[in-house]
């Protein structure tokens, strides 16, 4: 289907620079008519766009009425992140199922209600009949983002009150959601292992017993073993991931598909489109194939001076994809730490050892010192730059023996419980379709005949 003829190919290539340059504007009309690009101010802080009660992220605090940026800070529904992760670590539980309560309820659930949750979730992981076999393994690809928005979207096919906005529908449909997606996930990649690479296939059912991360690991494996320590590594990646305030890309999508009245599959499948893209959910990816490249092109990996200079080069788009970036560096509102990546490093370094993969963790640690120092010596920055989530998540499923293929689908199985939140939250408190404003700037034209052309 993606062939294309000669004729074809010439009428691309001659038309696609006519669109480039009837799309294009001066750069300087944004800042002439006060025009925010990207829905950020000059020093990249997002324009305020609506009120949220779900999280809160900190970046800088007010000194004597002076903005000074602070140690990152991240809060799901008031409860500071650190001391969430630090509770069910401390009692030897897994966090997703209770975190996931947090952000849909608004409070802490008690052993009775977190009890009753996880029942609630594990009856919820069942797809339709032979769902699995004419959906997912049909037509199988390598993108998976892209089955898992198909499967979604076909979803609604089976669900006699798809449209049915209630509170009470709508929750039935996230809750059901979240559980099945990491079963479509981890099957939609099977099917393309299978049919795309030959490989042997096998489709394990999820352990209502088990928790969310272990059933990711034990459905992903094809004698459904695991260690203790993955599966809790794992569960934190997932709480780490599963909100980030209501700005994000994808957090923003789920706000204004809502907003139209439209259905939750759709909302979903909308907010999936949006994660997928390298500059949000697929970040990892780029930090992972960034670092593959980092090891063809330096002789000596523990030295810092050829590492620095790798670094360099890719600052100066002569190295890996030319774009000038360093992935898993800096973030659109951390300046001197992501709390996420903070927490995380910890428990990398916990797996690295296990893994015996001591040597990539120094790598790691080496970049992250090095990075902002070279960062702000070659870039005029606004903000101070550090290692966000994304520069360790992708270290660690490589870790996990998670494919290339799952990372950002890992992402979206975390994140489907922010976009629930946010999703009830909308459908609570506004009545508006949003609707921004652009300004025109295309001068008015007289009609031309067609023979005067």
């Amino acid at each position: 289907m993606s062939e294309t003829t000669t004729q074809m190919q010439d009428f691309l290539t001659r038309q696609a620079k006519v669109c480039h340059d009837n799309c294009e504007i001066e750069k300087d009309l944004y800042k002439e008519l006060g025009v925010k690009r990207g829905l950020r101010d000059v020093d990249g802080v997002g324009v305020l766009a609506g009120l949220t009660n779900i999280s809160c992220i900190q970046s800088s605090e007010m000194i004597n009425g002076e903005k000074v940026p602070c140690e990152g800070k991240l809060f799901y529904r008031g409860y500071n992140i650190y001391e969430l992760v630090d509770g069910f670590m401390k009692r030897g539980e897994f966090g997703f199922e209770e975190i996931t309560y947090l952000l849909l309820f608004g409070k802490l659930p008690d052993e009775k209600q977190l009890k009753e949750f996880r029942e609630i979730l594990a009856q919820s992981m069942t797809l339709p009949k032979n769902f699995t076999r004419d959906v997912i393994l049909k037509a199988p690809s390598k993108d998976i983002m892209n089955t898992l928005t198909k499967s979604i979207l076909t979803l609604a096919s089976y669900d006699d009150k798809a449209s049915d906005i209630s509170m009470e529908n709508v929750l039935r449909q996230c809750l059901m959601l979240i559980s099945v997606l990491p079963m479509m996930a981890v099957y939609g990649y099977h099917g393309y292992n299978h049919y795309v690479n030959d490989d042997s296939l096998y489709i394990h059912r999820p352990d209502p017993n088990c928790s969310m991360a272990e059933n990711i690991l034990r459905m992903l494996r094809p004698d459904k073993s695991y260690t203790e320590l993955e599966a809790r590594v794992l569960d934190i990646a997932l709480v780490l991931h599963m909100e980030h305030g209501g700005g994000n890309n994808s957090t923003f999508t789920t706000h204004v598909v809502t907003s139209s009245g439209s259905d939750t599959y759709s909302v979903i499948a909308a907010a999936l489109s949006s994660l997928k893209g390298p500059k949000h959910g697929g970040a990892n990816i780029k930090v992972v194939e960034m670092m593959q490249d980092l090891r063809k092109n330096v002789d000596d990996i523990s030295d810092e001076s050829q590492v620095e200079e790798y670094l360099r080069k890719l600052l100066h788009k002569e190295a890996f994809d030319q774009k000038g970036l360093i992935y898993g560096m800096g973030h659109a509102v951390y300046s001197i730490s992501d709390p996420r990546a903070q927490i995380f490093k910890a428990f990398v370094k916990k797996l690295a050892l296990a893994k015996e993969r001591e040597k990539d963790f120094e790598l790691y640690s080496m970049i992250e010192t090095l990075a902002p120092k070279v960062i702000a010596d070659e870039r005029k920055i606004y903000k101070g730059v550090s290692a966000n989530v994304d520069f360790y998540s992708g270290f660690v499923y490589s870790m996990l023996d998670i494919p290339l293929e799952l990372f950002t689908p890992i992402f979206a199985m975390a994140r489907i419980v922010g976009w629930s939140a946010h999703r009830l939250e909308e459908l609570t408190n506004v009545d508006k379709i949003i609707r921004p404003a652009y300004q025109s700037v295309q001068d008015e034209k007289e009609y031309i005949e067609m023979e005067d052309r």
